[in-house]
């Protein structure tokens, strides 16, 4: 999913994977003090049929619930609304859900299997240019029957539980949703571990335990008062004036390098992520960047050791791979077909593709997300130096930024990406399959051959060469170009507890799993 995230450095301390039987609520009933949670990741959305960023998800897990979800430092969905889901046919093309008794929505009705149905066929149907749709391309057909959801693919899918425990599978009541078009306001409909007590967007969302929430989370969370802010500095002032008891995603490069986890005034947390930051081109005809050449030698230039540490400190690690370390089909297909910054190849190639110099075109970014400005100004820098480009900066709120991108008006952009699920199929038909969530208007009959064929084995180690594939062809295209490699971060005040469950890398923010010490 979208994001803009940094991390901290590995010296931290680093979050271990938990079992299933250890995912309980601490705090007792009677206790309810509320707990201050502050992040620069903005909701684009309340309604889940219209938003696919990390804030807006985040939220999501809270307030909703998926038939699925992931246990803190899981690697299999495991059921939440549903008590069981499994496929039933050898093929991976049909896969059903019995939902749990008694689930019940603000409104008092019963939850069933149609809400179910509806929720992922208005998604379909509203496709909404910012939204989840494209995570379900292989979704064919949705049947509901009493408490029994059946899910027809149109070819065969191992993924499809892992995109069904995202927040893009979140089950909304199908009499307070429209069916063709997003719902406006701010009321949340879902039977989450929180309800939505009021929300302010871009300043704060209230959150209350819900009293009816039956489901994969076992207790009582706390009341949480989760606030966002506009810019990492706005952030990093209420974590120092103290009006946040929690800080993650994202302060900036220069304080997370100076953290201290010996500091006896607050607890830092560091978990090995999938995170990573990408350079996306418009390829589309008629467009600066059409031409793969072109793009080949932006390849040339970039340098990504300069750019991790005069811009982020040293906190983040240079990526030269579409899929991160760490998660299967990683290679380093950047690095061995363009090992260091070379102007002379850069040259080469633009000269053999005809195109008048400097190559002129504008490059977007998000202000106030993370270090967008300042990476932009560095990637124009090192391009510039070389005489082969012009590039034209441009900033924008961040919903604003989506839809420049989503509407093809920008020529190159650089994006965060979160991974929706712990599995490489996350980094690969969103970001680089025909009709990805990056819109890019890129389209390779190979890449989208071998993403197919790596959704046929249950066993997701027998995928890797497909993703080696993948990555392989990818960067001899380059529709995108990787930048780095982030890991997860919370940072948290001496006296709050459960920090290293909050967020592990699956894509699930875990607010019940704050305590107050």
């Amino acid at each position: 999913m979208r994001s803009v995230r940094i991390r901290t450095l590995a010296g931290l301390l680093v979050l271990a994977a938990v079992a299933v039987g250890a995912w309980q609520l601490l705090p007792s009933k009677g206790d309810a003090k509320t707990i201050t949670v502050g992040t620069t990741d903005g909701v684009t959305s309340l309604d889940p049929a219209g938003a696919y960023d990390a804030g807006s998800w985040a939220l999501f897990s809270n307030v909703f619930q998926s038939l699925l979800t992931f246990a803190p430092g899981g690697t299999a969905p495991v059921p939440d609304a549903a008590k069981s889901c499994a496929f039933v046919r050898g093929d991976l093309t049909t896969y059903r859900c019995e939902l749990r008794d008694g689930l019940t929505f603000p409104s008092g009705r019963t939850m069933d299997a149609e809400d179910v149905k509806y929720s992922f066929d208005r998604t379909l149907k509203i496709k909404a240019p910012v939204g989840p749709a494209s995570l379900f391309g292989t979704l064919g057909s949705v049947d509901a029957d009493g408490m029994t959801v059946t899910f027809h693919l149109t070819s065969p899918d191992a993924t499809f539980p892992f995109k069904v425990a995202t927040g893009a599978g979140s089950i909304v009541d199908h009499t307070a949703y429209p069916a063709g078009k997003l719902r406006t306001g701010d009321r949340v409909d879902g039977t989450g571990p929180y309800t939505l007590t009021s929300y302010t967007k871009d300043r704060d969302a209230v959150l209350t335990p819900s009293r009816h929430y039956q489901g994969a989370v076992s207790g009582t969370g706390r009341p949480v008062d989760l606030r966002y802010y506009a810019t990492p500095e706005a952030l990093n002032t209420a974590w120092k004036d103290k009006q946040v008891e929690v800080a993650t995603d994202q302060l900036p490069p220069g304080v997370l390098a100076g953290l201290n986890p010996s500091d006896p005034t607050q607890r830092v947390y560091e978990a090995d992520g999938s995170e990573t930051r990408n350079l996306y081109f418009n390829t589309r005809a008629g467009k600066p960047l059409h031409e793969p050449k072109v793009r080949r030698a932006i390849a040339w230039l970039i340098d990504r050791e300069r750019l991790a540490a005069t811009v982020y400190d040293g906190t983040v690690d240079p990526l030269y791979s579409l899929i991160p370390a760490g998660l299967t089909g990683h290679t380093a297909s950047f690095f061995d077909d363009y090992p260091k910054p070379d102007p002379e190849k850069a040259r080469q190639l633009l000269t053999q593709a005809g195109v008048s110099l400097p190559v002129h075109f504008t490059y977007g970014y998000a202000k106030g997300r993370g270090a967008g400005e300042q990476e932009g100004a560095e990637i124009k820098k090192e391009l510039e130096a070389s005489g082969l480009f012009k590039v034209t900066l441009k900033g924008y709120e961040w919903t604003a930024f989506q839809k420049q991108w989503a509407s093809g008006k920008l020529d190159a952009y650089a994006v965060g990406w979160v991974a929706d699920f712990p599995d490489p199929d996350t980094f690969g038909a969103a970001l680089v399959g025909t009709g990805s969530a990056m819109n890019t208007g890129y389209s390779s009959k190979t890449v989208d051959r071998l993403i197919k064929d790596s959704r046929r084995f249950a066993e997701r180690t027998e995928a890797d060469q497909d993703f080696r594939s993948v990555q392989q062809t990818v960067a001899e295209d380059v529709p995108v170009l990787p930048l780095w490699q982030a890991e997860e971060y919370v940072v948290t005040t001496e006296d709050v507890g459960g920090g290293q469950y909050l967020s592990d890398g699956t894509g699930v923010f875990r607010l019940w799993s704050l305590t107050a010490l």
